[in-house]
């Protein structure tokens, strides 16, 4: 039996995901002068646009975290999908941090803790589906 806790717990981490991801993927996508500006303190340049290509990316990451928001609950498996999509992102902030020519304080702290907050939501959620497959959910 799945208790109200539960429920909660995963509604509020797969609705957090969703709001990170609709903010991350409206800044590429929308207003990538701003992710510059916060990241780099540089204008936006980018001719090849590989900025809105990676909003583009979580925009897929919100639609899929919407899905397993509604579906969870009928077919579990919906979170360890998404745990797999953040651990897409493992290692991509850390060469970002590594090999851009300028970086701001506040892009260098979010750079360096986003692999580290993946790593920890895709446990969070496979263990949230652990639970629900052993009724170990509380």
């Amino acid at each position: 039996m799945i208790t109200d806790k539960f429920k909660a717990q995963v509604r509020g981490l797969l609705s957090g995901l969703v709001i990170l991801d609709v903010i991350l993927s409206s800044l590429c996508l929308f207003f990538p002068q701003t992710w510059f500006h916060l990241f780099h303190n540089a204008p936006y340049i980018d001719p090849q646009a590989l900025l809105r290509r990676t909003g583009a990316v979580w925009a897929a990451f919100t639609l899929f975290q919407l899905v397993a928001l509604i579906r969870w609950q009928n077919q579990p498996y919906w979170l360890v999908l998404v745990a797999g999509i953040r651990l897409t992102e493992v290692f991509s902030d850390w060469v970002y941090l590594a090999l851009c020519g300028s970086i701001t304080w506040f892009g260098r702290i979010a750079l360096f803790i986003s692999p580290l907050g993946n790593v920890a939501f895709a446990w969070i959620l496979i263990t949230m589906w652990k639970r629900m497959g052993e009724g170990t959910e509380t």
